[in-house]
């Protein structure tokens, strides 16, 4: 036998559900658009030099990553994705220490020779990565 519910009590429960996961896709948004203004933060930092290109790669792309949007951006911004899949695998603090002294140069020299060859395409791309942001942020 079917069990019958009341249209009202029924109504209150969809507008509760429908309340929460209004709350809930909002403060999905809110933090989505925190990450996009970190990127657009860091893509500034990079270009006024008061961030390391390979720092700001490897935040960039990590914060991507976090929003689920990398292979998008890859192609956006290759020249980030690019230096980031060099440098993505390199290990940092603690475990940078602990590498020998030849490890952490032949590290640093493969760092140093990506981020020679893609300093300018990295620099046009934090430009672009901040204004596509810019323009996200209007809608």
């Amino acid at each position: 036998m079917l069990r019958s519910f009341p249209i009202k009590q029924t109504q209150q429960t969809a507008k509760r559900s429908t309340s929460g996961q209004a709350a809930t896709f909002k403060r999905c948004q809110t933090k989505k658009l925190k990450v996009l203004d970190d990127i657009k933060y860091i893509a500034s930092a990079m270009l006024e030099e008061r961030c390391e290109p390979s720092e700001g790669v490897m935040r960039i792309a990590k914060l991507f990553e976090a929003l689920s949007m990398s292979e998008q951006m890859a192609v956006e911004f290759p020249s980030i994705f690019e230096h980031y899949d060099c440098i993505k695998a390199h290990p940092i603090k603690e475990e940078r220490k602990a590498l020998a002294k030849q490890q952490r140069m032949k590290l640093d020299l493969a760092r140093m020779k990506s981020e020679a060859k893609l300093e300018q395409g990295i620099l046009d791309d934090a430009k672009k990565s901040h204004n596509f942001i810019s323009c996200i942020r209007v809608y």
